[in-house]
Parts: C-alpha cells; sequence; structure tokens
C-alpha cells in the first residue's frame, strides 16, 4: 500500500472516534433549529425533551436497563467519580471499604486515592498474566464494612474483558453496589445490567462514534445516590446543568447504529485484530501479546517490544501517517511504565516498549498490513541503535 492513497491510518479508536456522518446530521437541528432548554415549559421546548427522552430510551435498551435509570454526564470520568464518590457517600453508614482492581481507569485509581484521604480503605486487586480478575479474589477481599466493588467491564490498553457476570453475582450474594466502568466496552460487547447485576455503569459517547463530551451513568433504581453537581433539578435532581441536547442525540444514534451493526462490525475486526497479531508475532522476534488472547475487545491489540521505547516507536509510526497509542490516551506524555503493564507482572524495560493499536469497522486489511511492515521496520532500526540488543545478540545470537 502506498501511504499516499490514504494519508492517515488511524489505529487508535480506544482513545476516540470519529464521529459518523449520521450521527452529526442527527446532532445539527439541536444545535439551529430545535434549540430550546428542554428543562422548559414552553411548546419550543418540547422537540428538545422528546429528542432527550428517545436518545435516553436507545441507551437504556442498549444495556437492558429502564430509561429513568440513565443519568446523562460530560462524559466516563464524569461517570466514574460519581459512582465512586457519591455512593460510598450515601452508604457511608454501612462502612466505608472499597474493592476495585490495580489496573482500572484512572478516573477509578485517582477518585479511589481522593476517598483514601478522606477516611475510605480501598483494597486493589491483582489480575493475572492477562489482565483478568479473580472471582475469588473479590470473594476474599470482602469485608463487613464493604459498600463498593468497582471492576472495569474491559480494560482500555489491553483489551482484556472481565467476568462481570460472576462479579455481579458475589456482590448482589453479599449486599454490595457493583459499578462498573464500561467506557470502552458499551456499544462493542454486549452488556446486560440485569444478568450482570450491575448497580452502576459508566460509559462515553465519543468510544463508539459519537460526539466528545457526553456520557451516562446508569444508577440502578433504588440504588441511594448523593448529587455529584448541584444548581438545578435537571436529570431527577441527581445531576444539575442545562441538558447537552445536541450531544444526547448524537449519543442515542451512534448507540443505536452500534446496537445494530455489532454483531457484523465485531466479527469483521475480529478477523482484522487476529490478523494484525498474528503477523506481529510470526515477523518480530522478541514480541509479545498483552492481554487474553481471545477474551479481549474486537479491535484492541496491543504489544510489548523488548528493546525498544515505545515513545520512538510511535512518533516514527507518525511520520509514516500511522496514528496509534503506547497505552492510554489519559496518560500519554508520561515517562513512566503503563500501570496496567506492571499489573500484569511485566518488568520496567519491557512495558516501556509497548504499542496498542486499536481497530474500527472502517479499517482495512492493507492498512494493517502496511502498519505491520513499517513495525517490523522500525523495530529493526531502533534496535539497532540499541546498547541493550547489541550485549544480548552477542550473548544470545540474532534471532
Amino acid at each position: 500500500m502506498d501511504i499516499k492513497m490514504k494519508e492517515l491510518i488511524y489505529l487508535d479508536n480506544a482513545a476516540t472516534t470519529q464521529v459518523y456522518p449520521e450521527v452529526l446530521d442527527a446532532m445539527t437541528p439541536y444545535f439551529t433549529q430545535y434549540y430550546g432548554n428542554p428543562s422548559a415549559i414552553y411548546s419550543f421546548a418540547s422537540d428538545a425533551l422528546k429528542a432527550v427522552s428517545e436518545a435516553r430510551k436507545i441507551l437504556s435498551e442498549g444495556i437492558g436497563a429502564k430509561p429513568e435509570e440513565i443519568y446523562f454526564t460530560a462524559g466516563g470520568s464524569e461517570s466514574d467519580n460519581w459512582a465512586m464518590k457519591a455512593a460510598v457517600e450515601a452508604y457511608a453508614a454501612k462502612g466505608k471499604h472499597i474493592i476495585t482492581t490495580k489496573i482500572e481507569h484512572h478516573a477509578i485509581l485517582h477518585t479511589a486515592q481522593y476517598l483514601e484521604k478522606h477516611g475510605y480503605e480501598v483494597t486493589y486487586l491483582d489480575v493475572d498474566e492477562n489482565g483478568m480478575v479473580s472471582p475469588e479474589a473479590v470473594v476474599a477481599a470482602i469485608r463487613p464494612g464493604t459498600v463498593l466493588i468497582s471492576v472495569m467491564a474491559a480494560n482500555n490498553e489491553i483489551g482484556t474483558i472481565e467476568p462481570l457476570e460472576e462479579i455481579g453475582a458475589i456482590a448482589k450474594e453479599n449486599g454490595i453496589l457493583f459499578h462498573t466502568d464500561a467506557v470502552q466496552a458499551f456499544g462493542h460487547v454486549p452488556l446486560d445490567v440485569e444478568k450482570m447485576h450491575i448497580d452502576m455503569l459508566s460509559a462515553s459517547a465519543h468510544k463508539l462514534n459519537g460526539p466528545k463530551g457526553i456520557g451516562f451513568l446508569y444508577i440502578r433504581q433504588g440504588v441511594k445516590m448523593q448529587a455529584l453537581i448541584h444548581g438545578g433539578g435537571q436529570e431527577r435532581q441527581r445531576r444539575a446543568g442545562t441538558h447537552n441536547v445536541p450531544g444526547i442525540v448524537g449519543f442515542g444514534e451512534a448507540a443505536k447504529i452500534a446496537f445494530r451493526e455489532m454483531d457484523k462490525r465485531n466479527a469483521y475486526e475480529c478477523a482484522l485484530r487476529d490478523h494484525l497479531i498474528e503477523r506481529v508475532l510470526a515477523e518480530i522476534p522478541y514480541s509479545r501479546l498483552n492481554g487474553d488472547r481471545t477474551n479481549r475487545l474486537p479491535g484492541n491489540a496491543s504489544f510489548c517490544f523488548r528493546f525498544i521505547e515505545g515513545e520512538s516507536l510511535l512518533i516514527l509510526l507518525d511520520q509514516n501517517g500511522i496514528c496509534a497509542s503506547s497505552g492510554s490516551a489519559c496518560t500519554s506524555g508520561s515517562l513512566d511504565p503503563s500501570h496496567v503493564l506492571l499489573a500484569i507482572g511485566l518488568p520496567h524495560e519491557i512495558a516501556h516498549g509497548s504499542l496498542r493499536l486499536t481497530l474500527s469497522e472502517k479499517t482495512t486489511k492493507e492498512e494493517i498490513d502496511f502498519t505491520v511492515d513499517k513495525i517490523k521496520e522500525i523495530v529493526e532500526r531502533l534496535r539497532n541503535m540499541s546498547p541493550l540488543y547489541e550485549d544480548f545478540v552477542k550473548k544470545n545470537g540474532k534471532a
């Protein structure tokens, strides 16, 4: 493939996605034509209110919830903060112990650290070499004062899908709230809040071809919950602020497309992802796949390459028109290795050589093959500049 055929190869869909044209078309009238505030009582506002209600219905049906259990937020980070802070505050009389994992998104981990400074105790569960949380470890961590378990649906860096149904059953059996950060999973893999016994679920539109700046928190009916933002009576007194009507409409439209196309899209992305993984592992020595080989998000492929720095690889890929990531977009620029890779047992020197490629239904086999060819060239070039690799070859012989 000649890079001139397509100036950009975008393989960072876990960071954000392109807004679908039909999503933008659905949003546009609510900027210019139906711009009324849905909280107003005059008839002009009714179109905006109806659109918000319809989006709420679409989103709730996608996870087996009720429309009134969907609360709109500004995105996944806000939803995670709300679920962690407001829930434990509401149930503080029962106890002040929280269970989460070492591989959560920083929206959870940093919130947990904040709560620790305010008198809460947090257990951070280990994961196995594939990033899987053990339900048995969850059981072992439960105390009489445990009020919340928060385990992500699928990891944003290595793509491993967690056993939510088993963990949810444990939480329900013990009368503990169960929250999941489903930002990477919502709209990509099936989720059912009843089957999985989920009490709270965070999601964000921009991970599934919707707009940035809009998300939701599902809160099961009957769960006590403090308001995170005070001011007005929006979202049934729980989240003040004028509704982002265009964003909400866009979220609903993106979710409708995602649910409709999920099976077809996943089959395509899984086949392409597996082709990518097979080529990298077969053709690039001293490479490894991070995360579970099969129980992973359809479009996620995460690797580590020994004897190189991931940041150098990203820069050289960018010079070839390829957008990729070393892990979470929220930690880009950090010189520290990924907390997720360290949690699955990788030493610092290997964790530093990470690369995450996340595909979409628009990614082509030609783009993947071009990318793998470039990775091979760049890795070889970087290794030839590495004294560590030179010493390794002298001791062990070239692969």
